[in-house]
């Protein structure tokens, strides 16, 4: 036994402090990319994308992170409603990698992309209600195909989602028709979230609206995010969404993201592409409005809930 145990000391020698030490910073460090690879909600890796000879992406890298606020935006024909159709399960690309709350969408099976789908919610730019259906049979849709919950239990939820985005329990009885902008809006975001996402993707979520709608609708994914923590991906045009709400942008142009940040991370690029986004008669108007407001200590300013995750 003695001999035993000299030979296996000759041959696994103690550790050292300096070893222990060393093993310590490798465990340490495997733990905080295990921790990084978590935090991100979507990855995606030399992604390329081409209709006929037209190259909508070339090669493009992002990553979206758990809990932020992350808007796409880019000129016309830069790829990002593509690029959001991919993300969904919508279109193909030609090659590269996205990996969605960690699935690998090139390679999921029907199973594992039916499963992956009710994880995530869309709210689409014109709505996506169907006219034959009320408001609250809309938004019960989705928990009537995917659970074997009871119908009354189904229509009780289709209300308090309803309730949650700030409609009024008789709009349910309502058809898509009958609906102003800013409700279709709020009813469309109703469906998106009655299966409770962990992910929310919103098409131009304030297009058309008046100003005081869109400035309500800015406030609810605000709340929404902060509340249930959820990460948010949005395509816009609205300059004031993106100054006011989104954590980080990225500027699509040439196949590629050309930058990504904040907004006042992004005022200091000198790509052209981003330039356009900050130079023009808009781009200026939007920013000096947040300069007033952040100039401008108000009670709603101060209760304001922080736009970065927590």
């Amino acid at each position: 036994m003695h001999g035993a145990a000299h030979a296996d000391a000759a041959h696994n020698p103690p550790l050292h402090a300096g070893a222990v030490h060393d093993n310590v910073l490798h465990e340490d460090a495997l733990h905080e990319n295990a921790l990084h690879e978590n935090d991100r909600v979507i990855e995606i890796s030399k992604l390329s994308t081409r209709f006929g000879g037209h190259v909508v992406h070339a090669e493009l890298d992002l990553e979206v992170r758990r809990a932020e606020i992350f808007a796409l935006v880019g000129g016309s024909g830069s790829g990002k409603s593509t690029l959001l159709r991919e993300m969904i399960l919508l279109h193909r690309p030609d090659s590269g990698s996205i990996r969605v709350l960690g699935v690998d969408l090139q390679t999921a099976g029907e199973d594992e992309a039916l499963a992956l789908r009710q994880r995530w919610g869309v709210m689409f730019q014109q709505g996506g209600l169907f006219g034959a259906l009320t408001v609250s049979e809309n938004v019960g849709l989705a928990l009537r195909e995917h659970t074997e919950l009871e119908d009354g239990l189904i229509d009780e939820i289709a209300a308090s989602k309803l309730a949650l985005t700030g409609l009024a329990p008789a709009v349910g009885a309502q058809y898509p028709s009958e609906l102003s902008g800013g409700m279709m809006k709020r009813a469309s975001l109703a469906r998106a979230l009655a299966l409770d996402p962990e992910l929310l993707f919103l098409d131009e979520p304030t297009a058309g609206l008046d100003p005081e709608s869109a400035g309500g609708v800015d406030e609810l994914v605000r709340k929404l995010r902060d509340r249930f923590g959820l990460t948010i991906v949005m395509i816009t045009h609205d300059l004031d969404l993106l100054w006011q709400l989104a954590d980080r942008v990225a500027v699509l142009a040439e196949g590629k993201v050309q930058g990504i940040g904040s907004m006042s991370e992004l005022s200091r690029m000198e790509h052209p592409a981003i330039r356009k986004f900050f130079d023009g008669p808009r781009g200026r108007a939007a920013r000096e409005q947040e300069l007033r407001q952040a100039d401008t200590p108000t009670d709603s300013k101060s209760e304001k809930p922080p736009s970065k995750p927590k």
